[in-house]
């Protein structure tokens, strides 16, 4: 099954772990060298970031690409004021799960909620969400649920608006809540050095 071989491949990879800002990081190195960093809450046990890092064809390691967290804040502006910066005002989507939902945000949608529909594309496996006013207009797919082979449900996705703010929810099936307490369960038996003892030429 997909999601037994999934774990197969996180207890199979190199992994490191420290403990630092009550985070406990854990860093994953796959045999295909693929990377994966994630963040998890020291008090709440929460995921709060996931993001991977893959080779390109001459062996140079890319950008880290979040999958889940906070986007990475824009550099670019900072260092260059006179560039072209993207607008504060436009739509800004991240995804931050609960223990029973993938979770997503798209700040910056100030329209009412009857506008927002939602659908799950089988064939593409992937969810949209669009407004009647033709204003947005996003797809994305739930890694998650890719990695382990299993079909999406319309029934599962659900939203709220509130803040200017879209948040749409997914509801976990029982083989990613098994999957991600059996996850934990190996993190925290990882012994993770305290920033504090880190050698300095690793920092």
């Amino acid at each position: 099954m997909a999601v037994q071989s999934w774990l197969e491949s996180l207890k199979a990879s190199k992994k490191t772990a420290l403990i630092q800002d009550g985070k406990r990081k854990i860093h994953y190195l796959f045999l295909d060298d693929k990377e994966m960093a994630e963040e998890y809450d020291l008090k709440t046990d929460e995921l709060i970031v996931r993001k991977w890092r893959v080779k390109n064809t001459l062996g140079v390691l890319g950008q880290w690409q979040i999958e889940l967290g906070e986007p990475a804040p824009s550099t670019v502006g900072a260092l260059e004021p006179q560039l072209l910066k993207e607008n504060s005002s436009n739509p800004v989507f991240m995804r931050k799960d609960t223990k029973t939902s993938f979770q997503w945000r798209i700040r910056n949608l100030p329209y009412p909620k009857d506008v927002y529909k939602l659908s799950v594309e089988q064939t593409e496996r992937c969810c949209i969400v669009r407004t009647t006013n033709k204003k947005y207009f996003k797809k994305f797919s739930i890694p998650d649920m890719d990695r382990c082979q299993l079909s999406l449900e319309s029934s599962a996705l659900s939203f709220a608006h509130a803040n200017n703010t879209l948040i749409i929810s997914y509801q976990k099936p029982k083989e990613i809540l098994t999957l991600e307490q059996e996850v934990l369960r190996e993190v925290k038996k990882m012994k993770g050095s305290s920033d504090g003892e880190v050698d300095c030429k690793t920092q």
